[in-house]
């Protein structure tokens, strides 16, 4: 058997808002959000509540920032996304209180099944628990959970659950140390 990209068919696939609120999504999402012309984080965590995120207090959403589908999007307080993040939410994506996603990072909650000839599409669910820190250049893959105050290094590949109070590193991203928090 060999891949047959013609009979692939994601029709049972909801991205859960009416093709009107995807399409008015569209261009809100590339002039507000992945333009640097609009810096104003109130005005981000505005339009995305508008289109049914859940945001909570002091969020800040740097320039440049892709965010697939906001209405399945949660955000906790104090929370930082920096410069050309992209938040590729086919399924839930949950960020916790006072989490750290860092320049460049891909939280990607979509594959493909390569054991399918038709390369099914997958998703899966990302949570990055309170206090998490997700590196410059990373990739949080689908299913995957950052578990509290856990760092995720620059450039390391998640692919599965990351212990809590750890730091990972590497692709597949393996624990390397405990993540000891010290008050100066």
């Amino acid at each position: 058997m060999r891949t047959d990209l013609k009979r692939f068919n994601n029709d049972w696939y909801n991205p859960g808002a009416s093709f009107f609120k995807q399409t008015v999504w569209f261009f809100v999402n590339g002039i507000f959000f992945k333009s640097s012309l609009f810096p104003s984080y109130r005005l981000k965590c505005f339009l995305l509540k508008l289109f049914g995120a859940k945001v909570g207090e002091g969020v800040v959403i740097k320039p440049n920032v892709n965010i697939k589908y906001p209405w399945r999007l949660k955000i906790g307080n104090h929370s930082w996304i920096g410069e050309e993040v992209w938040i590729d939410n086919l399924d839930t994506v949950t960020i916790g209180n006072n989490v750290c996603i860092s320049q460049g990072a891909l939280l990607l909650c979509g594959n493909h099944h390569y054991k399918k000839p038709a390369f099914d599409l997958i998703t899966g669910k990302i949570t990055l628990e309170d206090g998490a820190w997700v590196g410059a250049k990373t990739v949080v893959c689908p299913g995957v959970t950052i578990k509290e105050e856990t760092v995720l290094t620059v450039g390391s590949i998640a692919t599965s659950t990351c212990d809590a109070f750890s730091i990972y590193q590497g692709n597949p991203a393996k624990k390397i140390k405990d993540r000891v928090i010290r008050n100066v």
